[in-house]
């Protein structure tokens, strides 16, 4: 099966090309094509995304991006005739600059060899994620190609059972049921229990800022440009690199709780408050407070895994999203593991499917595909969308 996969959830543009083989316990999937196109440096100077920023560059940047990838797949053909374009393929898309982008690239574009469209529905930026929908339900209905919306969330946790076996292939192995996901990023602060393929529960989550949430309020604090985490981690890193003791300390927020939850807004206000009470700040003071900061996360994510391990009673620890590219995160959660839950397989995503990604989205898909297990046929965006209750 081949499949066209779109992810606008934010302030990442992505289309890929994935063909795969086999189902969840153990999918090969070829990536044909892959194109990315990351806003970050366009919402710096905001220190967050701003949606209709994101939204424009999505419009902009969509038709580009699909082009490349499948000519990188060596899909893209150009129309030997006139290519008539179906107007109610069109019909959902109101800006009509993006209307003008998506029917010079239906025009451009003769119907490729694939068998469905994947484009992610939500959760996200309800404006940014209707780009993507619009631009898929477009194609889908020129080319009479069925298309599926995907949960964000369902990606990442994909993305890290998924492992490469070349540049351009990637195999799930050795899955064993039940999977404890742990899915940290800017948005979401979650444990998800997968019982069975694609059947989801809820064991925790946050009850206020995501953790990717925090770490970027916490590098505006520091004067640290978006996106504010690898910043505060690069900080983090040269304080612990002197070798000395923290003279500060952070609380760490509901670590005696008997709950699978999370709330770190008041680990930013404690942030806040103590930069406020050392009014000039040196570099070795940012560097303490970015260690703090991070050390302080690290322990309550580590407590409350140890709590959701005991609780789920795993085959495999799954850690998914942007922030399980944090360094110290990562060590701290395999260590857990290896010392406490040796006989639980810890897996992370590869290094360039930890942001948000097509190739997630696409291959989320393509799993359900092989098992014959739908999505909504009501393909709308949904800015909360929850991938478990």
């Amino acid at each position: 099966m081949k499949i066209l996969a779109i992810e606008t959830s934010c302030d990442e543009t992505a289309v890929a090309i994935l063909e795969s083989l086999g189902d969840i316990k153990g999918a090969s999937i070829t990536i044909l094509g892959n194109a990315l196109y990351s806003q970050a440096s366009l919402h710096a100077e905001y220190g967050g995304v701003y949606p209709s920023l994101a939204k424009r560059e999505h419009q902009s940047n969509l038709a580009p991006l699909a082009t490349r990838a499948l000519k990188e797949a060596g899909l893209f053909k150009t129309p030997s005739k006139t290519t008539t374009i179906n107007r109610s393929s069109l019909e959902s898309i109101r800006d009509e600059a993006f209307k003008l982008s998506v029917e010079k690239f239906l025009t451009d574009t003769e119907k490729p060899d694939i068998d469905m469209i994947a484009v992610t529905k939500g959760p996200g930026l309800e404006p940014a994620l209707w780009t993507g929908i619009n631009f898929a339900e477009a194609l889908g209905t020129h080319w009479k190609i069925p298309v599926t919306g995907i949960d964000h969330l369902e990606g990442h946790l994909v993305s890290a059972i998924l492992k490469k076996t070349s540049p351009k292939t990637l195999e799930v192995t050795h899955v064993e049921f039940p999977i404890l996901s742990l899915l940290i990023s800017g948005g979401h602060t979650e444990f998800i229990v997968m019982s069975e393929p694609f059947k989801y529960k809820e064991l925790g989550g946050t009850r206020d800022d995501a953790v990717g949430e925090a770490f970027d309020k916490v590098a505006r604090l520091l004067d640290i440009p978006y996106p504010g985490g690898p910043g505060v981690s690069a900080l983090a890193s040269l304080s612990r690199s002197r070798g000395e003791k923290n003279a500060i300390q952070f609380p760490r927020p509901m670590l005696q709780d008997d709950s699978c939850d999370f709330s770190f807004s008041g680990l930013k206000t404690a942030v806040l408050y103590k930069i406020r009470d050392m009014k000039q700040l040196s570099e070795s003071d940012k560097q303490n407070i970015a260690e703090a900061f991070e050390d302080s996360v690290r322990d309550v994510i580590v407590s409350k895994t140890r709590r959701a391990v005991l609780t789920a009673r795993p085959k495999i620890f799954a850690i998914g999203g942007g922030v399980s590219a944090n360094t110290e995160i990562r060590r701290a959660l395999i260590e857990l593991m290896q010392s406490e839950f040796p006989d639980i397989k810890i897996t992370f995503p590869e290094d360039d499917l930890t942001g948000d990604n097509a190739v997630m989205i696409g291959a989320a898909a393509l799993l359900r595909g092989e098992h014959h297990i739908k999505t909504s046929d009501v393909l709308t965006a949904f800015g909360n969308l929850r991938l478990a209750e």
